[in-house]
């Protein structure tokens, strides 16, 4: 498994990806509106046809119709039969278009067969609630001899199988598609855009043809966009984000690389990944959008304002690779200049600071142990775990750092604010001691003693927020929190 994803462009919201964003809400309405009414529907069939006379009917005589035929699948269907797994085995069921005709024509029951009455009431009521095709009917079917249906190399383009495989090709369809749209504009952006989901689609009918079931997703046309993006920076060196099977991480490297790797990966998927995606959709998807880009690039050569901005080489990279080595060799103080040379470049890489930061416990008395320390506690991120990441390098730094630590005041409330939405209000509450008595002028003082309050008494510790009342009786006297808590030392003048 193999993909990549740009760092480099941002949306550009003075010119917003409109056809971006109503392409991503197209597919979002689609899903969650025809797809998902017809879903349910479906699910309560199959809950009848559970229930009914049906599975102890069909069930036997479709896994002896798969025995027979000497189908791949029969093994398998006979160990569900067994478990009793009626909803897989009715999905696998409905799929197979020669057996269900067996069932319609009287064949499987026949009218001798004394189950005949029951099964063919039950079978009545069953097919009453199958909801009108919608996502069979607009999908591309690669069933044999199925009829040549040139809309639905368009229309499988708006259909998902499942929320993950939606979000997933949305995420995609953002990162390379507003850049693309800069480039190309709305207009052409959208032709180009669809003829990527006509030629997935074609390559997808060719690989599949005859092979069952059906083809839906926008993974083809993502996959265009994708080929557009490699040709339209081609030999500009764009920051990615890449996963190779287990191993995930960055790497600044020239666009055009990125389409040869996609095209391999598409096909070596082919060959060894199954029939669970069609990965033959993402290459006509990939070579199409290659082509279109390349022969527009050739009539309508970028604006300087449409093109992307090229990335020059900041010896980033090389900082890294000579600290790892550096690293592996045990020698510390190189390895620190050269991480301490990246986190100047790179200020906000997480992954740069805790190596920096690693390297540097080695050596707690230096000033990197210090200058790293600080770096991750002023980052921005609120996800937790950035927070819990640096709790743990807070608890750390005041074990090792030598001869002591030495955190800002700034930086204390900073943290203050980080450990309470983290909950960790233990060293909260020390740092805000700490400032109370080191730095009572503080610009915003009062603000975190009232956050602090606030997350203690949400959290059920009303006895250990009441003990921070005269702290905020002279740093917040007119806060909302200052007047909960003298309201309840009022109530209750125990506490």
């Amino acid at each position: 498994m193999f993909y990549a994803i740009p760092l480099q462009d941002r949306p550009r919201w003075r010119n917003p990806p409109w056809m971006t964003a109503l392409l991503i809400l197209v597919n979002m309405l689609v899903f969650w509106g025809p797809q998902a009414a017809e879903e349910r529907a479906r699910q309560r069939a199959a809950q009848f046809y559970a229930s009914s006379v049906l599975p102890s009917i069909e069930i036997p005589l479709f896994v002896a119709w798969l025995e027979e035929t000497g189908s791949p699948k029969a093994r398998q269907a006979r160990a569900l039969q067994k478990r009793g797994a009626v909803e897989p085995l009715l999905a696998f069921m409905e799929m197979q278009q020669a057996f269900q005709q067996r069932l319609r024509s009287g064949q499987a029951v026949p009218a001798s067969d004394p189950r005949h009455g029951p099964w063919q009431s039950a079978r009545s009521r069953y097919e009453s609630l199958q909801p009108a095709p919608f996502t069979q009917r607009w999908s591309q079917s690669f069933e044999p001899d199925a009829p040549l249906r040139p809309a639905t190399w368009l229309t499988a383009a708006f259909l998902h199988g499942s929320t993950g495989h939606l979000l997933g090709n949305m995420l995609f369809l953002f990162m390379f598609g507003f850049s693309v749209e800069l480039a190309l504009g709305r207009g052409t952006y959208l032709l180009f855009y669809l003829l990527g989901a006509v030629g997935g689609s074609l390559l997808a009918g060719w690989a599949y043809a005859g092979m069952g079931s059906y083809g839906l997703g926008a993974s083809g046309a993502v996959s265009a966009l994708m080929g557009m993006y490699a040709v339209m920076y081609r030999l500009r060196r764009i920051r990615f984000f890449y996963q190779l099977f287990f191993y995930f991480n960055y790497v600044t490297a020239p666009a055009l690389i990125l389409l040869p790797a996609w095209i391999a990966n598409e096909l070596l998927q082919h060959l060894v990944g199954g029939r669970g995606v069609a990965y033959m959709a993402h290459l006509g998807g990939l070579v199409t959008g290659a082509a279109l880009m390349a022969l527009y690039l050739r009539r309508n050569p970028l604006t300087a304002q449409a093109r992307p901005p090229a990335q020059a080489d900041d010896g980033f990279e090389a900082h890294v690779a000579r600290a790892r080595k550096f690293g592996q060799a045990l020698d510390t103080d190189n390895a620190l200049r050269e991480w301490r040379a990246a986190a100047r470049l790179r200020p906000g890489d997480m992954q740069v600071l805790r190596a920096w930061f690693a390297a540097a416990r080695y050596a707690p008395a230096s000033e990197d142990f210090h200058r790293a320390a600080r770096r991750i506690f002023r980052l921005p991120g609120r996800d937790a775990a950035t927070l819990a990441w640096q709790h743990a390098s807070y608890r750390s730094y005041l074990d090792l750092a030598r001869p002591g630590a030495r955190i800002a005041p700034e930086d204390m409330a900073r943290l203050v604010r980080r450990f309470t939405r983290g909950r960790e209000f233990d060293d909260a509450e020390a740092l805000c001691r700490a400032l109370v008595q080191t730095a009572p002028a503080l610009p915003g003082l009062g603000e975190t003693l009232c956050l602090l309050a606030n997350g203690l008494l949400q959290q059920g510790l009303a006895q250990r927020a009441l003990a921070w009342l005269p702290q905020l009786q002279r740093w917040a006297p007119d806060e909302a929190i200052t007047r909960t808590l003298q309201q309840q030392a009022q109530a209750d003048p125990a506490a």
